[in-house]
């Protein structure tokens, strides 16, 4: 299996390069190579690549910025995505794209379903879901895996920022009220591939959610991560209206990932997925 990635130095991308199994060919493409603000030049990859199947790895993952530059985070997320798609079922080639929980509106404290009305609340959600709509558009053999709270051992993330602010601080304040499985980038990476595979061997594809289990607050996950870490740093639990960003984040990031079986895959523990992160920064 020749496999197309889209990305090289984000958190997914990292681990699909760390991760890649026997028998298995990856290209990876930086940003000099394929620049997701020109969303016809990453078309025109795909056109002359001698790929067997493409995954994109790569986004506009600044959740805040987006509110100021929305623009620009909707050619990232959604006309780069819709394009790859369209080259890809062009050539017959299946494409997996990366999405979020963001696309709904954290209503209610059920999982969302993968049919359920979506509804996001910020420009970084609208950005994600005109790429969904365009991925499915294209008419091609896709998966879209809408997944959370992505952790590991690279880039900028939860884990990594509590660690920081933790032998810093003797306590801190985490919001309590916004609830979801936080995901290893390793199990991610892991899914695509799986995922990838199927769809060459004549899976139907569609929509699918995958994050990590089980379900928690970001200050029980903080929590977690200080006890781990052995960091006497004590969480105080606030509500999100004591700490106001740019944007509105879901209070209910659950995700019915039932779906999974298609792939005979299932949930990913976070707590070993944790583990692992703290081990390889040596933090445990």
């Amino acid at each position: 299996m020749r496999v197309l990635v889209f990305g090289r130095t984000g958190q997914v991308a990292r681990e699909l390069a760390r991760r890649v199994p026997a028998g298995v060919s990856v290209e990876f493409l930086g940003r000099d190579q394929a620049d997701l603000m020109h969303p016809d030049a990453c078309a025109a990859v795909i056109a002359a690549s001698a790929a067997d199947v493409v995954i994109n790895a790569a986004a506009w993952t600044a959740v805040d910025l987006a509110e100021a530059q929305e623009a620009s985070a909707t050619v990232v997320n959604g006309d780069a995505p819709a394009a790859m798609a369209r080259a890809c079922a062009a050539r017959g080639l299946p494409f997996v794209q990366i999405s979020t929980d963001y696309v709904f509106d954290g209503a209610g404290n059920l999982p969302f379903g993968v049919d359920d009305p979506v509804g996001p609340l910020g420009a970084y959600g609208r950005s994600k879901l005109r790429g969904e709509v365009g991925v499915r558009a294209a008419g091609g053999v896709h998966v879209i895996l809408r997944t959370s709270w992505v952790v590991s051992a690279h880039g900028s993330n939860f884990v990594k920022t509590m660690l920081r602010l933790g032998a810093a601080r003797d306590s801190l304040n985490v919001v309590a009220d916004q609830i979801g499985g936080p995901t290893p980038a390793a199990a991610i990476a892991d899914a695509c591939y799986v995922i990838a595979a199927a769809l060459l061997a004549g899976a139907r594809g569609g929509t699918y959610h995958f994050s990590g289990a089980p379900d928690v607050s970001w200050a029980d996950f903080a929590r977690a991560i200080m006890a781990r870490a052995g960091l006497a740093c004590v969480v105080q639990d606030i509500p999100s209206r004591d700490y106001p960003t740019p944007a509105r984040r879901p209070l209910n990031s659950r995700l019915d990932c039932t779906g999974l079986q298609d792939f005979s895959l299932s949930r990913p523990d976070w707590q070993a997925g944790l583990q692992d992160i703290l081990n390889e920064l040596g933090a445990a």
